[in-house]
């Protein structure tokens, strides 16, 4: 068996990550063949992640990236089955990896992000191997679970990251990039932290209108309430549910004296332009 030095056995961990002791042994058994090392190396991470593919991953990380002008981007949700391995500087660089390839290849969907091929690192290979070498590396299993991509014409995406990158937003505005970024920011946040489900009213779901209002009018019945009573709080109760999940009509975060339409409507006035929600997308670590 070739003599496996100190020095191969650091140059297969700066090539592939694995722990030393795993690399020590990769190299035992290629008798010293620093590619066939490797392979081996590979191998296991393939056979360690379907031994783990039933395993459930809710942990992780959510990375946000967009381009210079922020007329793209991206939001990626990386799983993995620990905080402990969240934490990881293995596992944060290989999620703001697949971020970032996710931007520079414009992939539209999960399925065509873990088919896209890195390029100078990760030895060229698709997000989808890599994440199974992952495994090899970190002992858990690692799943590249969602990407939402939002390209604005003529406008800006703005994202909010909260600490601990488990839970974040986007939203693209209208307007001059540059100018939007404050406002881009507010919003953003406000979309993390009030969850809503639509940007303006008439974009409500019919069905979901519906069970709001069978909800109301069987509370009120069952309390005893006359018929026209009945309706008129199932009307005033829905009032209320639009300004729950009706972006626009929420109440503004930083002050709830005002609606998010009253702070777009003051932001146009300051930057001499209208400023419009087009689009948000909001991700929650472990959401099904």
């Amino acid at each position: 068996m070739a003599e496996i030095s100190a020095a191969l056995i650091k140059q297969l961990r700066d090539k592939t990550s694995a722990s030393l002791s795993a690399c020590k042994k990769a190299l035992e058994a290629a008798d010293g063949d620093l590619e066939l090392a490797i392979q081996k190396l590979r191998e296991q991470g393939a056979v360690s992640a379907a031994k783990r593919a039933d395993r459930e991953a809710r942990e992780g990380m959510i990375v946000t990236t967009y381009t210079p002008s922020r007329n793209a981007a991206v939001m990626v949700e990386v799983n993995c089955e620990t905080d402990f391995v969240a934490r990881n500087d293995d596992f944060i660089k290989f999620a703001q990896a697949v971020a970032a390839l996710a931007l520079a290849k414009r992939t539209p969907t999960i399925e065509a992000l873990r088919a896209a091929m890195f390029e100078g690192m990760y030895d060229n290979q698709p997000v989808e191997k890599v994440a199974e070498e992952m495994v090899g590396k970190v002992g858990e299993k690692i799943e590249v679970k969602r990407i939402v991509l939002i390209e604005a014409e003529g406008g800006a995406v703005i994202d909010y990251v909260h600490p601990g990158a488990k839970l974040a937003a986007m939203v693209q505005l209208s307007g001059n990039g540059s100018d939007l970024s404050q406002i881009g920011k507010d919003l953003a946040m406000q979309v993390a932290a009030a969850s809503p489900l639509v940007i303006e009213r008439m974009a409500v779901p019919r069905e979901s209108i519906e069970k709001e209002i069978e909800i109301y009018k069987q509370q009120a019945a069952n309390d005893g309430k006359p018929a026209q009573v009945v309706e008129r709080i199932a009307t005033g109760k829905l009032e209320k549910y639009y300004q729950d999940v009706v972006l626009l009509e929420q109440a503004f975060i930083k002050d709830n004296g005002k609606t998010v339409t009253d702070v777009l409507k003051e932001a146009g006035e300051k930057l001499g332009a209208a400023v419009e929600v087009k689009r948000f997308e909001r991700f929650q670590l472990g959401e099904k």
